[in-house]
């Protein structure tokens, strides 16, 4: 099992923002299995103003790029991404095309584990 950080910015107003969040509420089945079939086992999104923070579990072998090739091949994939790209915002580092940035841990402590820097 994997973990994936991701980050991105929302539009930074109020009523966009609510707007997103109600969105997600009420994720489109079709988006979750899509989720789920691609190999991630767990996903949440955190929020504080505008920025955002997703977390990923994927299952060993998960990668971004088929990921990204089964969703360009789902209609309805599609649209809700095109749907949630009118809140979002890149983040000012982001590679060109890229939406949500890959987080590098600097720091993990664990009892169980020694501290590590990557």
């Amino acid at each position: 099992m994997n973990k994936y950080y991701l980050s991105l910015d929302l539009i930074d107003d109020a009523k966009s923002i609510s707007s997103y969040e109600e969105w997600h509420k009420n994720t489109w089945p079709e988006v979750k299995k899509s989720i789920f079939d691609s190999g991630i086992v767990a996903m949440e999104i955190f929020r504080t103003g505008n920025r955002l923070l997703m977390v990923i579990e994927a299952e060993d072998g998960f990668s971004f790029e088929n990921k990204a090739k089964m969703d360009a091949s789902n209609p309805k994939v599609l649209e809700w991404e095109a749907l949630m790209d009118q809140y979002q915002q890149r983040l000012p580092w982001a590679k060109e095309g890229e939406k949500w940035t890959l987080m590098k841990r600097i720091f993990h402590l664990s009892k169980t584990k020694h501290s590590i820097q990557e």
